[in-house]
């Protein structure tokens, strides 16, 4: 009975590991318009989306700071989507191991089109092409920051004050 309980036990524990290490699912968008078309709907959902890469250290370092403020908009008509710039050449070296390590709650697009001086204007005209950048969007409302969050409060505020004008 010892033998079948210990069996159990370690079978459980096993599984249970082999479920933390599943991949995180992302999608990958070949073109701007494409994700344009997907991501920037006319509609009552709040969007937050963060330009960022593995390789840009104030991105990574606001990463958390964005999954706390999604996770605190959960019973409310709100998106997180993280559109990822990394290089075409480290997708399989850098990226994927990096989603797999933080499994993030909100989506994870990767974005492919590199004729960056052809869209960045249209997420925002006064977009030098500098990441970190987080675009807010309601309806036909839109906010814009270039550069990082110092810290969750500061994003929050952010946040907060769009979704407070944008009712």
């Amino acid at each position: 009975m010892i033998f079948f309980r210990t069996l159990f036990l370690s079978l459980f524990l096993s599984f249970g590991h082999v479920l933390s290490l599943q991949a995180q699912e992302y999608q990958s968008f070949e073109s701007f318009d494409a994700l344009k078309a997907y991501a920037f709907k006319n509609n009552d959902t709040t969007y937050i989306v963060n330009f960022w890469a593995t390789w840009c250290g104030p991105c990574v370092k606001e990463l958390p700071y964005f999954e706390s403020v999604y996770r605190s908009y959960a019973s409310e008509k709100v998106k997180l989507i993280l559109v990822s710039l990394d290089f075409l050449n480290k997708i399989e070296s850098h990226f994927i191991p990096f989603l797999n390590e933080h499994h993030f709650s909100g989506e994870v697009w990767l974005l492919r089109d590199r004729r960056f001086n052809k869209w960045i204007d249209e997420v925002d005209p006064s977009w030098s092409g500098a990441i970190p950048v987080t675009l807010l969007i309601k309806g036909g409302l839109r906010k814009f920051q270039e550069g990082e969050f110092s810290s969750e409060e500061d994003l929050s505020i952010f946040v907060q004050d769009f979704i407070s004008q944008s009712k």
